[in-house]
């Protein structure tokens, strides 16, 4: 969808694609020699001319400064949501974030 300083936004039609491009991404990064972290979750967003803004944009990008380095993280809405694929991922537990009322849980891809 559009750069971010020294990352990505992109949007997906489903939370399976997401997880499985975040995956490749990592994959041909690791290949380079560089490092990647990834935060997502599925939600409504607002679609603008060129960009896209809401509360599940937040959540990703908080949910993406918890990942380590080459960690593919998620929400628990994403889980929920790929069950039934062969996408596998571990809880790691529930975390505040900035901006986001409640806890959210979150879990890499493994």
């Amino acid at each position: 969808m559009k750069p971010t300083g020294d990352g990505i936004l992109a949007t997906f039609d489903g939370p399976a694609r997401a997880v499985r491009c975040a995956g490749d991404l990592r994959e041909a990064a690791h290949e380079q020699g560089i490092t990647l972290r990834a935060g997502l979750h599925t939600g409504e967003i607002e679609l603008r001319t060129t960009d896209v803004s809401g509360i599940a944009v937040h959540i990703a990008n908080r949910i993406a400064t918890l990942a380590n380095q080459n960690e593919i993280l998620v929400s628990r809405t994403v889980v929920d949501l790929t069950a039934g694929s062969d996408l596998r991922f571990e809880p790691r537990g529930e975390h505040e974030l900035k901006g986001v009322p409640g806890t959210w849980q979150s879990s890499p891809l493994k």
